[in-house]
């Protein structure tokens, strides 16, 4: 027992030591006598702006080192009004609540910018002003259509290619699950792409572009211990196992992207058409193509369909409906770099499974090759389709 107590001891031991050093740092005089008297350096981030009739209240994070002091407020280069919550210093990595009474113009674009205490500005562009929604059964239905149009029915639609993929020769089969990788390895990078994105827009602080790394790598190795075994198993069970995994990481990447589809249509940033509800169904039902491909082979049940369905689709309903209430760019960089590993754990199993079908015989042949291209292919086509 006492060489246990000291273990521990001496594994505490070194953070205790580097956290008094940290506090003496911070507490002495070197950090100001190496400043010089520099200017503070400040960064506000705009993290969610919500337009109320005559109103506009817009979300603010201290990404930065230094407190920063609000001091005075423009819309469209006019001194306007304004009220603070908590208070108009926001200390690092605290968020603030600017209200503003601006009488804005529906459909218009308005720019404000917050003028700091040392005389610098931070700008945000409404580019369409549109009143933000309430939270109603309106709101929680008409969120749930928008889900329901770009991620569950089109991946339905695409369940309905298996009675054509049960009678395919064992090449073409293979070719199938090419252009399934095909258009999971698109997937993720179109995911890895809008994450990146989104981390940009994340306050500095948090590190975007750590939390894109950790989100799709974390993810990628979690589910290689978890689920990887019952992928790599021979037979049906193997195959099962892989539609479900292609299900979950289509699911997480949807999830991010209802999370971005939400908060577009909260801010008015895109317009519901029936083209965009068109492109997504298009683009999305190749997705229920990827999820029966490793199942063609083999009689599963319509509940099974209709279970694998929903894991892959239903999170676009859930995250249409975040992206509405509580969209921040550091959520929505987490959900789509997720979704990215999720992604890339799916390919490693999907290419398993056809080393495993042909056995001695190498993976690459011009017709899988060429499947992977066309999936690939196909997901650029189809995102054409997709505006805004």
């Amino acid at each position: 027992m006492s060489a246990r107590r000291s273990r521990w001891a001496w594994a505490l031991l070194p953070l205790v030591l580097l956290a008094a050093l940290a506090v003496m740092v911070a507490r002495g005089g070197l950090l100001g006598f190496l400043r010089g008297g520099a200017p503070p350096v400040e960064e506000l981030t705009f993290e969610r702006v919500t337009l109320a009739p005559g109103s506009m209240r817009l979300t603010v994070v201290n990404g930065g080192p230094d407190p920063v002091t609000v001091a005075q407020v423009m819309v469209d280069e006019a001194f306007w009004t304004f009220t603070m919550e908590p208070g108009p210093t926001v200390r690092r990595l605290g968020r603030a609540t600017v209200e503003i009474p601006y009488p804005w113009v529906e459909n218009e674009a308005h720019i404000v910018t917050l003028l700091t205490s040392t005389g610098l500005t931070f700008e945000h562009e409404i580019a369409v002003a549109r009143e933000s929604p309430t939270l109603d059964a309106g709101f929680f239905g008409i969120f749930s259509l928008i889900g329901l149009y770009v991620g569950i029915l089109p991946i339905a639609i695409g369940l309905l290619w298996y009675p054509l993929l049960r009678g395919l020769e064992r090449r073409w089969l293979h070719f199938v699950l090419a252009l399934t990788a095909g258009l999971l390895i698109f997937l993720g990078a179109d995911a890895l792409h809008e994450a990146l994105e989104s981390g940009a827009a994340v306050a500095g602080a948090y590190q975007g572009t750590l939390i894109v790394l950790i989100g799709s790598v974390g993810t990628l190795l979690m589910l290689q211990s978890v689920a990887g075994a019952r992928a790599r198993r021979e037979g049906a069970e193997g195959r099962r196992a892989v539609a479900w995994l292609i299900a979950l990481g289509i699911g997480l990447h949807n999830l991010g992207e209802g999370l971005a589809i939400g908060a577009s249509y909260a801010l008015g940033e895109a317009a519901l058409g029936a083209f965009l509800i068109i492109g997504f169904m298009l683009h999305n039902s190749t997705e229920g193509l990827a999820i029966v491909a490793p199942i063609a082979k083999d009689r599963p049940r319509i509940a099974t369909l209709a279970a694998l369905g929903a894991l892959a689709g239903g999170p676009t309903v859930l995250g249409v409906w975040l992206g509405g209430v509580v969209y921040s760019p550091t959520l929505a960089t987490l959900f789509l770099s997720v979704g990215a590993g999720a992604i890339a754990q799916v390919v490693i199993a999907l290419y398993r499974t056809v080393a495993r079908e042909r056995e001695s015989e190498s993976v690459w042949t011009p017709l899988t090759a060429g499947g992977l291209v066309a999936g690939m292919m196909v997901m650029y086509g189809t995102g054409l389709l997709v505006a805004g």
